[in-house]
């Protein structure tokens, strides 16, 4: 892929979790901010508590309406508290539809500016693990974590004020078991960050191969080792199963030294022993005590649940990693305005072309040869010599690292896309249909074709009939109840492509998914579309294309030969094996007609 049009791919995002919350931090900010203050006026019937124990016990005596008065504001506290909280829950969550919508919507138009030929090197599972799992896993952090810390935090930050206001040498003591905790609890995070990556990994790999064994099963009942088939799936659980291991194993011993560290009933024993001492030495009251026993074991709770929630945060960075780096793909990058050109005719050049898809695998070196319009150009050569990549080049799925491929004299980088696919049509083996109607289907390229002109189009492709067949004939859904074969999918998408009526045509193994009636029925339908066409034939059988007018053989991403099939096979190249050894004879009829 050319680096001038295309921006760097960058699998691992610093500050991922930072870009992603960015649209939506003040929100949740505020989200917090309420959900803290909400958790601080919950704790003031404690505090009520208490004082109106240490009142009765200090036998001072206190008026009804006094004690009216505390138990009304407490209760207040109490409802207004809940409100708060209950707001703020409510604004992170409308803060993470929001942020669900945007992520969502700006993926989607970012794969729809991605080459192509990106998603052939992606499994489905990836793409689907980063727009459905991982966006899933973010709600935990936009709903959730903010108002959670704030809670916790507020109610740390009021019963820490309290204590303190009560008495600050009991404060400090009653204290001593959560320093404990912060040095386990550090060390099982450092663990956890040191296998995280290696976790998320094993998922994946498994999405993968589940993705990968459901789709070939038809494959594996038919013909495949059912042990063979599983290997796989298999070694993805196995390989998982060890990182799992090596992910929790070492937060089992620190977390379970951890949570013992404040455990309700070790923090109170440790409240009750020094209170007693506190008392004996004639410090403190036994009275001043009771907020201690109130309030310190309610520490925990908090404690404990920021160690929750620090987890989750863990699966949600890397989560935010892969969406990011999803919304970093990069694109084939539209001509600017002042860019934009329009072809002048179909002619099409290809000038010094070469292609690799990374470093150490190029495709195609140096290929220049020209379409002229209205001729046909078969390209052949070994399985692997980069026939497909030659015409994915012209379709631009992706662009060539080298060299340019012109139409009409612009290159196909200074056209826009909707521009490009009006001059060039294509047919290709791996047919793609849509979950939509069989109409919807074929006038995919032209939603704004009327229904005779989608009728016209099936019957050229010979196709007309077989969809009347069907259940709502040109509403039946793709998947549903329309069952179409691997040949009547093709013509189908020969159906699309004549809908368009495009100047230039690419046919890359068009009957290779057929069966013999399915062929010949294609190939009728092609012999009618590509009068007049500028053809491009990606061919496997030679006997199909002997009748083109320029025979282009490839070798190891280079152009080898090129001319008629006479001039080809006089010369006794690669060509002349490769038609030998198919063992064709001179008399074949043509499949794919001169234009």
């Amino acid at each position: 892929m050319d680096p001038q049009h295309t921006a760097p791919a960058n699998p691992v995002v610093p500050g991922s979790i930072s870009q992603v919350l960015n649209p939506i931090r003040g929100r949740l900010i505020v989200a917090a901010l309420l959900a803290a203050a909400g958790a601080m006026l919950t704790l003031v019937p404690l505090a009520v508590i208490a004082h109106i124990a240490r009142v009765a016990l200090a036998d001072s005596g206190i008026a009804a309406a006094e004690m009216g008065w505390a138990v009304a504001l407490g209760v207040a506290c109490l409802f207004a508290g809940m409100l708060l909280i209950s707001l703020g829950e409510l604004l992170a969550h409308l803060a993470d539809n929001r942020m669900t919508h945007h992520l969502r919507r700006a993926i989607v138009q970012r794969l729809s500016r991605v080459p192509l030929g990106w998603f052939s090197s992606r499994a489905s599972a990836e793409v689907k693990q980063a727009i459905q799992d991982d966006i899933n896993t973010l709600h935990s952090l936009t709903a959730h974590f903010y108002t959670t810390v704030g809670r916790a935090g507020g109610a740390i930050l009021i019963s820490l004020i309290y204590l303190f206001a009560m008495d600050w040498r009991m404060a400090i003591v009653s204290l001593l078991p959560f320093p404990g905790f912060f040095l386990f609890f550090s060390r099982a995070m450092k663990a956890s960050e040191a296998n995280m990556q290696a976790f998320s990994a094993g998922m994946g790999r498994i999405d993968n191969a589940v993705v990968e064994f459901v789709n070939g099963i038809a494959v594996v009942k038919a013909f495949g080792d059912s042990g063979k088939a599983h290997s796989r799936y298999r070694q993805a659980i196995d390989e998982f199963a060890q990182a799992f291991i090596g992910f929790t194993r070492p937060l089992v011993a620190s977390m379970a030294n951890a949570n013992a560290m404040i455990a309700p009933v070790a923090v109170l024993s440790v409240v009750l022993l020094f209170g007693t001492l506190f008392v004996a030495q004639g410090w403190i009251a036994a009275a001043d005590v009771l907020p201690f026993v109130l309030v310190t074991p309610g520490l925990c709770g908090p404690l404990l649940l920021l160690h929750y929630i620090t987890h989750e945060l863990s699966h949600a960075t890397g989560a935010a990693r892969r969406v990011q780096a999803l919304l970093q793909t990069p694109v084939l990058e539209a001509p600017a305005p002042d860019m934009q050109q329009s072809p002048k005719g179909c002619e099409v050049r290809f000038e010094g072309v070469g292609h690799a898809y990374d470093a150490e695998h190029q495709v195609l070196t140096d290929v220049s040869f020209c379409l002229a319009p209205g001729s046909t150009t078969a390209i052949v050569g070994r399985s692997g010599a980069g026939k497909s990549t030659l015409a994915r080049l012209l379709l631009r799925f992706f662009d060539p690292s080298t060299g340019r491929i012109t139409l009409g004299g612009v290159d196909l980088r200074h056209l826009e896309c909707s521009s490009l696919y009006r001059h060039i049509g294509f047919v290709l083996q791996d047919v793609r249909l849509i979950h939509a109607s069989v109409r919807d289907n074929i006038a995919l390229g032209r939603p704004s074709a009327s229904q005779q002109e989608i009728e016209a189009a099936a019957r050229i492709a010979n196709l007309h009939e077989r969809i009347l067949g069907l259940p709502r004939g040109y509403d039946s859904v793709v998947g549903e109840d329309a069952a179409l074969s691997g040949g009547e999918q093709q013509r189908l998408s020969i159906a699309r492509a004549v809908l368009l009526d495009p100047p230039v045509l690419v046919l890359d193994e068009a009957t290779a998914a057929a069966d013999a009636e399915s062929e010949a029925a294609i190939q009728d339908a092609l012999a009618h579309f590509a009068e007049g066409c500028t053809l491009l034939v990606i061919a496997h059988r030679l006997d199909t294309v002997m009748h083109a007018d320029q025979i282009i053989v490839l070798d190891n991403g280079a152009l080898l030969e090129q001319g008629r099939h006479g001039e080809l096979l006089a010369r006794r190249g690669l060509y002349a094996q490769l038609w030998a050894q198919g063992g064709y004879s001179h008399s074949e009829p043509r499949v794919v007609p001169s234009c």
